[in-house]
């Protein structure tokens, strides 16, 4: 996977003490090609779910559920690290995708903030058949 990027409104979100890593429930959404990910502004689902690839062949609007989170301190590179298990979608009755990345957002709260944008690279598609996979999901904040 490419690199991935912490949105501001999770930094001010963790100052807050309005989210809660352990507790909240946390889902991944997949991007329509020509998706953008702005820090700035894309600050909840809302912002960013008309650009989110629509329910069809194996993937469904709204994303996985993400489990396992664990968030560790890096002393060595002055930053905390969150991460999640794997997460896969099975492409059945046609393609999934194209996607150039996925958002990362805490679905607990009313205006499911976002977490972060992980960017694939380039558009990445899973053909009819195959399982498209995330792994090593990670946000960093320094």
């Amino acid at each position: 996977m490419g690199e991935t990027c912490a949105s501001n409104k999770i930094k001010y979100l963790l100052a807050t003490k309005a989210i809660d890593f352990a507790n909240d429930v946390f889902k991944i959404i997949l991007m329509q090609s020509g998706f953008g990910f702005d820090k700035d502004t894309h600050h909840g689902y809302a912002n960013v779910s008309g650009s989110e690839l629509g329910t069809a062949n194996g993937y469904t609007a709204g994303g996985n559920t993400l489990g396992g989170v664990s968030v560790i301190e890096d002393d060595v590179d002055d930053r905390t690290e969150i991460t999640w298990n794997n997460t896969t979608w099975t492409a059945s009755g046609g393609n999934i995708g194209p996607s150039p990345g996925a958002i990362l957002y805490d679905d607990t709260h009313a205006d499911k903030p976002l977490v972060g944008y992980i960017d694939f690279g380039g558009d990445q598609t899973q053909a009819d058949g195959g399982v498209a996979t995330i792994s090593n999901i990670e946000v960093r904040i320094a």
